[in-house]
């Protein structure tokens, strides 16, 4: 009995991260580090080929860390956001 691997593995236990889909750029950051977040819930919204994308905790938890503001310009697969 370990620990549970970093991302949390497809349980869900553990630290979670939200990934940059694609490239693009953060529009609005929904939440802050410290904030209580549901499932499925908005955290950040980041615009790329002129579309908005809402991107949503993978896990009911608390916001870890946030690592990007609006207006920040990311790559694909750039954390965004982890939530433990």
């Amino acid at each position: 009995p370990g620990r549970p691997p970093a991302d949390g593995g497809a349980g869900g236990l553990g630290e979670q991260v939200v990934p940059a889909p694609m490239p693009g750029r953060v529009v609005r950051v929904l939440v802050a580090q410290g904030d209580e977040v549901a499932v499925r819930q908005g955290v950040v919204v980041v615009e790329a080929m002129k579309m908005e994308n809402e991107l949503r905790s993978p896990k009911a938890g608390r916001v870890k860390e946030v690592s990007v503001a609006p207006g920040t310009s990311v790559e694909a697969g750039r954390v965004l956001v982890v939530v433990e």
